[in-house]
């Protein structure tokens, strides 16, 4: 689940300098001493979550015991080691991938791997998961993990102002009075958080939820769609919030995290996918989620953060690559992938997970996460997207969102037919 990298064209020239010159680091198809074929599988894990992968390539390594698995961890630098990789013409065989739009061109389309494999079962997969991985209807990779976005609440201040703990169904209209009656600035204490500066991927759920969007379904026009009221009115709804005083903006330059403020107890709400979950059991916060509100009697969006797993076009073992994705998505691997939510359903009903109220509503969402995401539809989306940033930050911080959403179009149509 990685975020949108600007100036990629800048980083990979400089990268792909570097990778050339230090590509002896790894060679896909390679033997080790004993003879066994090198598979190289890059991830930007760290942590116990790089364990967990680290621990899928030796139950895989055991079932074929002619294989090596070369696990290379990029961390935080995994972008612009994947871009310098796929330029050097000398990629990992198998990577973690986020960004299709980008570097669907590097990689394999797995659609025919799946069509001659009798084995896997697609349908057991969520079919929403596919629409991220997917560029000009072809599949460049299988879900591997994901998140919705959902509402955490504390329950000891909803206790404390007699609130009823907020359920399915609610609106955004009882969420503002809730987040208002949570709120004593004498206390330092608010009902919602507001990130200073949102990624705008982020906010196109609660978007799309009102009957918004920032571009077309065939990515070919933002006017009308960014500058429309149902967009506007959406992204707004935060800033009028924080302008109100019912919610605190968090994330930026000597503020708080969201997180750090809920962990203390003085913050009633706040939006996120499931990564605080474990940070908040060991802090002891009595929380609970909820799926998001609606705007009335408008259906709920879904937006889904997902990591999936590729090959690369430029692998010189793409059967063993297909093998080892094959693995990766097996119930076997998921079950071991303990810090993700599981991708297939067997999983998931086997392991009761949709009777764990903190988690039941990550996958109300994901049955909900129809739509595409811009920068999956418009190749150009980064240029758009800056444009786009700089007025939603604006509306965080009181302005008027209408006014600045027309000047994108404006300044940013240029950017949609560019090549």
């Amino acid at each position: 689940m990685r975020k949108k990298k600007i100036w990629f064209s800048l980083l990979v020239s400089i990268a792909v300098l570097i990778m050339s010159a230090c590509s002896s680091n790894g060679t896909s198809g390679t033997e080790t001493k004993d003879g066994k074929t090198v598979l190289r599988f890059a991830t930007w894990d760290t942590g116990e979550s790089l364990k967990i992968q680290q621990d899928i390539a030796k139950e895989f390594e055991k079932e074929n015991k002619d294989v090596k698995v070369q696990v290379e961890a990029y961390a935080d630098g995994f972008d612009q080691k994947i871009a310098a990789s796929f330029g050097a013409k000398n990629p990992p065989d198998v990577m973690y991938m986020w960004d299709f739009t980008t570097y669907s061109q590097s990689l394999e389309p797995l659609d025919s791997y799946i069509e001659k494999d009798t084995d896997i079962n697609m349908d057991d997969f969520y079919e929403g998961l596919f629409n991220y991985s997917k560029v000009d209807d072809k599949l460049y990779g299988m879900p591997a993990g994901f998140s919705t976005m959902v509402v955490y609440y504390n329950k000891k201040l909803f206790d404390q102002y007699k609130i009823p703990y907020p359920q399915a169904g609610w609106t955004w209209d009882e969420f503002k009075e809730i987040a208002k009656n949570l709120t004593d600035k004498s206390k330092k204490q608010y009902g919602f958080s507001v990130t200073s500066e949102p990624d705008t991927y982020d906010l196109q759920g609660l978007v799309w939820s009102n009957g918004g969007s920032f571009i077309s379904d065939d990515g070919k026009e933002i006017k009308g769609f960014i500058n429309s009221t149902e967009t506007v009115e959406s992204i707004q709804l935060y800033g009028d919030m924080v302008k109100e005083g019912s919610a605190i903006l968090t994330g930026g330059k000597n503020q708080q995290s969201a997180s750090d403020i809920f962990k203390s107890g003085k913050l009633g709400m706040l939006v996120s996918g499931v990564w605080p979950i474990q940070g908040f059991k060991d802090a002891k916060v009595d929380f609970g989620t909820v799926m998001m509100p609606a705007f009335g009697s408008k259906p709920v969006k879904g937006l889904i953060s997902s990591s999936s797993i590729s090959i690369a076009k430029d692998s010189k073992q793409k059967e063993l690559a297909w093998k080892f994705v094959k693995y990766f998505s097996s119930e076997k691997a998921i079950n071991m992938r303990t810090a993700d939510l599981p991708v297939r359903k067997s999983v998931v009903e086997k392991n009761k997970v949709m009777e764990n109220p903190l988690y039941e509503p990550f996958y109300t969402m994901l049955e909900n996460a129809t739509n595409s995401p811009a920068f999956l539809l418009n190749k150009n989306w980064n240029e758009i997207n800056r444009n786009l940033s700089a007025a939603i930050n604006a509306v965080m911080v009181g302005q008027d969102g209408k006014p600045l959403f027309d000047k994108v179009v404006n300044e940013s149509e240029k950017y949609l037919t560019k090549d």
